[in-house]
């Protein structure tokens, strides 16, 4: 399920991004994707890869790929949304944390919480 309202576009500076041309509330799902669920082996050859930007921790060393628009949500912290992921239905959520306007680009932390502050393992631009 991914909400109507959500489109890519590119930025300036982060390349791809998942945008809204709605106004959104705080605290509604925005999308719910299915994942490929990888196992540790496979992760550690996708660690190699561009991909490696793009998958999700998963459950008991695995990883995931997840389907619909997120791997292409951008990195901010604090974010405007959260992903949740449910282990046992295979899917990853992305919540609204605040309020967002109509045009606004949607962010998740790709630290997990919304909030976390630790560092990514990328340049930020």
């Amino acid at each position: 399920m991914i909400l109507p309202c959500l489109y890519t576009a590119q930025t300036e500076t982060r390349g791809w991004g998942v945008f809204t041309d709605t106004d959104l509330a705080a605290g509604l799902i925005i999308e719910v994707s299915p994942v490929i669920v990888l196992s540790a082996e496979e992760k550690e050859l996708l660690d190699r890869t561009t991909l490696y930007n793009y998958i999700f921790h998963w459950d008991q060393g695995q990883c995931c790929m997840a389907m619909g628009l997120v791997p292409v949500y951008n990195h901010a912290c604090p974010s405007n949304c959260e992903y949740v992921q449910d282990y046992e239905e295979g899917t990853i959520s992305i919540r609204t944390m605040r309020a967002i306007d109509a045009g606004e680009e949607l962010f998740i932390n790709y630290m997990g919480d919304y909030n976390n502050a630790e560092p990514v393992w990328f340049e930020m631009r």
